[in-house]
């Protein structure tokens, strides 16, 4: 273990960049084996247990959630705390890519990059063990973000947002190059809703369709028409969009089924429309439905808001970024895909950035695929970007009201 004894005065950033040189083999270390031990949201035991571990090893005192997952603090007790976020679940998705450190876990794999996610972050609170703090900093190990809802409602209740001021997060973008931080004031990701339409009717024969209520026929009605009404009915600035995922209904050729099913998405990168999107889409099925005769249940799963960064929050990253490194800064583009890091941001100002994951050969992988492969020079890039925001956070120069916090 390097325990240098720098202090806050000397710089933050230097010296996180120093103990990440004198460290670097085994930060690698601890994202390979998280890479082969990946869980599944809610079960991320073993993974909680091994950062506590490494992070009690650096004299720290992290705290467990009720569930999975954990907080540590450093710095001073008590005041504000700058807090950084990193998750921790896997997905139920097969691994592909053949390296001697992958999943050990069948079926299950860190393809969306959350063990390069936890690794920044556990490096982050390692290399400031090192730092003599004058100001708080809160880092959060998140459980289960990979299910609907999110486990940072959970993190959230259980008190993990208490003295925090701000709060920053990363995520792996595999077409981004390594190197490159992708930032975007506003809406970075989208609002993401499950929807589930179960049609029913009486059930016939199909040469007598007149007869009975066409449940086949409704819901090749709303597959068609409930995209295009809400075209006309929602702002097309908001980027509303509704895709139907799956459709089943019916065993036979020649016979009307009384039931079908319609499941999909909707998303929106406007927080406005999201709060609002149920009720009218129960009112556009209302529409199209009613003139078939038949009858339907919805079911509308609530996912999460986008995630809308801070003005203030994405121009200090911004700072924090050029500071590392004055080239690195791209525009990120708004996402449709959903992230609960959002939740965060209905408490406290902040910002989630792009962190560029592709070594720039061949054409750039996915998110939530089995051959995902993540430059792992990323990791040092996502280390030295938090502590820059540290140390830009706290500058006693900065000047009032740029501070997230306005302090």
């Amino acid at each position: 273990m390097d325990q240098t004894g720098t202090t806050e005065s000397a710089g933050i950033a230097a010296a996180v960049d120093s103990w990440l040189a004198a460290n670097h083999d085994r930060v690698i270390g601890w994202r390979r084996h998280l890479h082969a031990h990946p869980e599944l949201s809610n079960e991320e035991t073993a993974t909680t247990d091994f950062i506590a571990a490494t992070l009690e090893e650096h004299g720290l005192a992290p705290v467990r959630f009720p569930g999975t997952g954990l907080y540590v603090d450093l710095g001073p007790e008590g005041g504000k705390r700058l807090a950084f976020r990193a998750d921790i679940d896997a997905l139920r998705v097969p691994e592909l890519t053949g390296l001697s450190f992958a999943s050990t876990n069948p079926g299950v794999s860190h393809s969306c990059g959350h063990d390069v996610h936890a690794t920044v972050a556990l490096a982050l609170a390692c290399a400031l063990s090192t730092v003599e703090l004058e100001h708080g900093v809160r880092v959060i190990f998140q459980p289960a973000e990979e299910v609907m809802g999110g486990g940072a409602l959970d993190v959230v209740k259980w008190g993990a947002l208490e003295d925090v001021s701000a709060i920053y997060a990363v995520h792996a973008e595999p077409h981004v190059k390594v190197g490159e931080i992708g930032v975007r004031a506003g809406a970075i990701t989208s609002a993401s809703d499950v929807i589930r339409i179960e049609v029913q009717g009486p059930g016939g024969h199909t040469s007598r369709p007149q007869l009975t209520a066409d449940v086949v026929y409704a819901m090749g009605a709303l597959i068609t028409q409930l995209p295009a009404l809400l075209s006309r009915r929602v702002d097309p600035r908001t980027g509303t969009v509704l895709v139907f995922g799956h459709a089943e209904s019916g065993d036979a050729a020649n016979a009307i089924p009384k039931r079908g099913v319609l499941e999909g998405t909707l998303r929106t990168a406007d927080i406005a429309t999201w709060r609002s999107n149920e009720d009218l889409f129960t009112d556009l099925i209302d529409l199209v439905v009613a003139p078939t005769g038949c009858t339907y249940h919805l079911d509308y799963i609530r996912g999460v808001p986008p995630v809308l960064n801070d003005d203030a929050a994405t121009a200090l990253a911004v700072q924090a970024a050029r500071a590392v490194d004055p080239h690195c800064v791209v525009a990120a583009p708004q996402s449709s895909g959903g992230e609960d890091f959002s939740w965060y941001l209905e408490h406290v100002p902040g910002a989630m950035m792009r962190l560029g994951a592709w070594n720039g050969e061949g054409e750039p992988q996915d998110l939530h695929q089995g051959n995902l492969n993540v430059d792992e020079r990323a990791i040092g890039v996502g280390v030295r970007l938090f502590a820059s925001i540290v140390e830009q956070y706290f500058r006693p120069d900065l000047a009032a009201g740029f501070r997230p916090d306005g302090e």
